[in-house]
């Protein structure tokens, strides 16, 4: 019950932040899951937005776990203008926002929603660490 509370609020908060403005340009947030909030928010871009359809074609398995959503790590929510369709052994879905989740001891993975909104979690192949330098070594 906790963890769909806490699926709840999470889609929540990225859904309805502020960081899409009036003129629909949408930003890239990086959620620290530990304070439960945005704390960096950046324009989206030609590299987040390759970035986020090679982690979606790299798909290579499902995330299995209890509790997919740690107590400790950093989430990066980056939509995708426009949306990508998805079509692999997992998941045939139409994308518009992948939401990459790092944690201390695990590989990075990654959240899509499906048009019902429940979350999906997924394995990739692919490198994520100039993601990562734009936000946490910037701090």
């Amino acid at each position: 019950m906790k963890k769909k509370i806490m699926i709840i609020l999470f889609s929540i908060v990225f859904l309805y932040s502020p960081s899409n403005n009036a003129q629909g340009i949408k930003n890239v947030e990086l959620f620290d899951i530990q304070k439960d909030t945005v704390t960096q928010v950046v324009p989206s871009n030609t590299f987040f937005q390759k970035a986020a359809k090679d982690y979606l074609n790299g798909i290579n398995g499902i995330f299995v776990k209890v509790k997919p959503i740690p107590n400790q790590g950093y989430m990066i929510k980056i939509p995708l203008e426009p949306s990508v369709q998805i079509n692999n052994e997992w998941i045939t879905e139409l994308v518009d926002e992948v939401i990459i989740i790092f944690t201390k001891d695990e590989t990075p993975y990654l959240m899509v929603f499906d048009d019902e909104n429940n979350p999906h979690f997924f394995h990739f192949k692919g490198n994520t660490n100039k993601l990562v330098k734009t936000f946490i070594l910037t701090h």
